[in-house]
């Protein structure tokens, strides 16, 4: 990975900010109104809010738990296609608008904002969980073939398919936004679908669905920070561990962070903090890379690449329905709902920062580029980790036993340097935890006032604090499985949004015109040269001379 400069692509001098848009008292009334009822219920009544939440999980998954699953499939079947197809050359904006930011910045920002925190509580976690209780049952605990599955199904669940959700709404939103001129709203994309109503009740119902799916994504990422955090502090000062009480103090001092760093734009907080990551990221994954089994790595990565892709097609349908629903239930859809609920924000943000590219562009750095680095850094964590229970012969599962939090930690403890590696560690998850929520907290302000890119500052400081409270509150109601419980809730309505956009994106390319599908060079001499074959040189009368 790059560690040069990031540097901002120079602007059309011309270009200027429009006027702010009013606050849409609507759309924040309500999920503000709906945001407080649900702080107010769980902190009052713990216990009932607990059961009502169970009881709805315990249905969705039921009854719609193939509709993630086929949904999932069919979001990266469609990107796929767009970038392979003509429609791949249109650009996200006006035929001749350039990118922002530079490809490293734009790489950097929608890689911390989409997995940050999860990278860090489930890079070590997920594999050695897998390993000790296989997928589905398919393999003897801690057998050779447990490891195989244990990191193809964590590619699985953190490689194409959660970042193609990711492409479907944030292409949707920056060609309309960008290219159409019809607002960075995600209820301004339904326009060709539902027309003069994407304005009225739907679409406000849609904008609002948006931030509450945004508000309890965010929560649930903030929540495994914090409880991550607590578990890396104790693990430095030598504790046993801390409660949830500590988690909350947590989630407190970083919101107060994230809101500041919000206040500052995207040009400045987000964007430093996200290079700021990918380099501390980088250096971490590296040098356990180098001090630890390097030969083991490098053979786990090109064996896991290769069950991946060979059983892709089959983990990407597998429901559950002849058993192994209740695993399915708890990893697969849990992560398919946690990405769904997490896609309002990370869309309209990689939108929001991916003006001027090419919808191919798009589609490849969104969907391969962040899959590639996860699938490296599960890899070098996972395979690590691997190594000591596989090879060594330590008693890993253990440590899954004694709590996910702390997995990364103790790993950690076995390689040199292991004081600095924590260290580093808690301060990565504390910039992913700061750089995913201040991206949250825009997006909602943006979302409750018209979609400006820009919102008010105070929009932007209640929206982030409303998210760290709901994570004590989802926390103090049941740890690690509401803040699952909550996400599930929350993004199963959303999938259906999901949908209406690619149709709605759909629609509107097939009414492109065919220029705007040919690639910028012939694009460029079809306008120079109207009429003129591409590759012909233009005929150039002879000069005539007299005599």
């Amino acid at each position: 990975m790059a560690t040069t400069t990031p540097q901002r692509v120079e602007q059309d001098p011309s270009e200027h900010h429009p006027p702010h848009r009013p606050v849409d008292r609507v759309v924040f009334g309500v999920a503000a109104a709906l945001a407080l009822v649900f702080l107010v219920y769980g902190a009052v009544d713990n216990e009932g809010f607990g059961d009502t939440t169970t009881a709805t999980l315990g249905w969705i998954t039921d009854n719609f738990g193939w509709f993630f699953v086929l949904t999932s499939g069919a979001f990266l079947v469609f990107s796929v296609f767009l970038a392979v197809t003509r429609y791949g050359n249109i650009k996200l904006g006006p035929d001749d608008s350039v990118p922002e930011f530079s490809t490293f910045s734009w790489v950097s920002m929608m890689f911390a904002t989409g997995m940050g925190i999860g990278l860090m509580f489930y890079g070590v976690a997920e594999p050695l969980t897998h390993l000790n209780t296989p997928p589905l049952g398919l393999a003897e605990p801690g057998s050779d073939e447990a490891a195989h599955l244990a990191m193809e199904y964590t590619f699985f669940h953190w490689g194409f398919h959660p970042w193609a959700m990711y492409a479907v709404i944030g292409l949707t939103i920056a060609y309309f936004a960008y290219r159409k001129g019809s607002g960075n709203l995600i209820s301004a994309a339904f326009r060709p679908l539902i027309g003069r109503h994407a304005d009225g009740p739907a679409g406000k119902g849609i904008d609002t669905l948006a931030i509450l799916a945004t508000l309890f994504g965010s929560a649930t990422s903030l929540g495994l920070g914090a409880l991550q955090i607590t578990g890396g502090l104790a693990n430095v000062f030598g504790q046993s561990g801390y409660g949830t009480t500590a988690a909350a103090l947590v989630i407190g001092v970083l919101t107060l962070c994230f809101v500041i760093s919000a206040v500052s734009g995207i040009d400045k907080g987000i964007k430093w903090l996200s290079n700021a990551n990918a380099i501390a990221a980088a250096l971490l994954v590296l040098f356990l890379f180098v001090v630890g089994p390097t030969v083991f790595i490098l053979s786990t990565f090109t064996e896991s690449i290769g069950g991946y892709l060979t059983h892709l097609p089959t983990m990407s349908f597998r429901t559950g329905v002849f058993g192994g629903s209740e695993w399915l239930n708890g990893w697969t859809i849990f992560y398919w709902a946690w990405w769904v609920s997490w896609t309002p924000f990370v869309g309209m943000f990689i939108a929001r920062i991916s003006k001027g590219r090419t919808i191919r562009q798009f589609v490849v750095f969104v969907i391969a580029i962040p899959s590639l680095v996860s699938f490296v850094w599960f890899s070098i964590l996972g395979g690590s980790a691997f190594d000591l229970q596989l090879t060594q012969g330590k008693d890993m599962k253990a440590l899954v036993d004694a709590g996910l939090e702390t997995t990364l930690f103790d790993t950690l403890r076995s390689f040199p340097l292991s004081t600095v590696t924590v260290v580093l560690a808690v301060f990565l998850i504390a910039i992913f935890f700061v750089t995913g929520a201040d991206s949250a907290s825009i997006v909602m302000g943006m979302l409750s006032q018209n979609g400006d890119e820009e919102p008010r500052r105070g929009l932007v400081v209640f929206w982030g604090v409303a998210t760290g409270a709901i994570a004590v509150v989802l926390l103090f109601a049941g740890g690690l499985s509401a803040l699952q419980t909550g996400v599930i809730i929350i993004g199963f309505p959303f999938l259906v949004v999901l949908i209406g956009l690619c149709f709605s994106l759909w629609k509107s390319l097939r009414q492109e015109t065919f220029e705007s599908t040919l690639r910028g060079p012939m694009r460029r001499h079809l306008r120079e040269h109207p009429g003129q074959p591409v590759g012909e040189r233009p005929v150039v009368e002879p000069a005539r001379t007299d005599g």
